[in-house]
């Protein structure tokens, strides 16, 4: 079963990389001036930012307490500091999803931005790009540096972090931007 759900969310992790890919695709048209897709997208999305957030950094938190607690994975000192961005966006995006408040979510901008940063450091850590620290060395067995999870070649722990805090951060920018929806008539 434990194989089954890293399976599973490591598919949930893929899921997110296109739908980043194709929000960055989306952003880069806004950028040339063709808007439509981004009209379309916030239409889409419309009300509902909030509660992808939620979804997503949920889901995250969720993966990462089955990892170490049913899979016994043993968080390694990075991947503490990524559940401190992560774990608070999942309560405050809840509440802030019922009750309907999209003011918070400037102020949670910088926590999927901070994270996102600890995780790539986590990426360049464990593929041996950066020197692992003293403290990540003793933190878990075989430190920061340990692949508990490596699925379709390239799918680790800190890459499904990154993920999640990429869509989260989408999510919240979206959100930022709710009340300013261009109506029918522009």
């Amino acid at each position: 079963m434990t194989h089954a759900v890293i399976v599973a969310l490591s598919v949930l992790g893929v899921v997110g990389q296109v739908l980043i890919a194709l929000l960055v695709v989306i952003g880069l048209l806004a950028l040339f001036g063709v808007s439509a897709p981004l009209t379309a997208l916030r239409r889409l999305t419309f009300g509902y930012e909030l509660w992808l957030a939620f979804v997503v950094s949920g889901t995250a938190m969720a993966g990462s307490l089955f990892f170490s607690e049913v899979a016994h994975f043993v968080p390694c000192e990075l991947c503490w500091y990524q559940r401190i961005c992560m774990y608070p966006l999942a309560l405050l995006t809840l509440l802030a999803a019922l009750a309907n408040d999209y003011r918070v979510a400037r102020y949670l901008l910088p926590l999927p931005v901070i994270g996102a940063g600890v995780s790539v450091y986590h990426l360049l850590v464990e593929n041996g790009v950066v020197h692992e620290s003293q403290g990540c060395q003793i933190s878990a067995p075989g430190g920061c540096s340990v692949k508990w999870i490596n699925e379709f070649g390239y799918m680790t722990i800190p890459t499904l972090a990154l993920t999640g805090f990429a869509l989260v951060f989408a999510a919240l920018l979206l959100a930022v931007f709710e009340p300013g929806l261009p109506s029918e008539a522009e």
